[in-house]
């Protein structure tokens, strides 16, 4: 597939997930590689959104460590249950955060960053990485995001 992203200019943010779905099933079709499929849904989604921050964190031994990511330069490695991303590891579920400052433990990576949501990525039933996704506005994220963030990274094959 040519690279090329079509952005959606609605602002529904179901259109925009429905467009930018298939589109991200295209660019990893085919593509064995994980590095570059995890670059590219950071890229699709950091594009669609404008989101502040998109990224990857994997987990390496007992800790996340960054992956791809797009945005500022970010934390470059997570404890286990060690703020947003480290619960969601250690609790294997999607979190949402409307206000960072609210929660107990938060890693600011960036003081800009105002709310966030953490997908976990499954493999063989075990927790293998994070998808995390930083705001500069409260309230960002909701059961839609976390619905559609589900769907993208159940399409990445962490076989390796």
């Amino acid at each position: 597939m040519a690279e090329d992203l079509k952005i959606t200019a609605s602002t529904d943010k179901i259109e925009q997930y429905t467009a930018l779905v298939p589109q991200i099933e295209a660019l990893l079709y085919g593509e064995p590689d994980l590095v570059a499929n995890l670059a590219n849904i950071c890229a699709a989604l950091k594009e669609q959104f404008k989101w502040f921050w998109v990224g990857f964190y994997i987990v390496k031994e007992n800790e996340l460590v960054l992956g791809p990511f797009q945005g500022p330069v970010a934390c470059t490695r997570i404890g286990l249950g060690k703020g947003v991303c480290g619960a969601a590891w250690q609790q294997a579920k999607t979190l949402i955060v409307p206000d960072v400052d609210a929660f107990p433990g938060h890693i600011a990576c960036s003081s800009l960053s105002r709310s966030e949501i953490v997908v976990p990525v499954f493999y063989n039933n075990k927790v293998v990485a994070v998808l995390d996704v930083d705001s500069e506005l409260l309230d960002q994220f909701d059961d839609t995001d976390a619905q559609y963030l589900e769907q993208i990274i159940k399409q990445v094959n962490f076989n390796e």
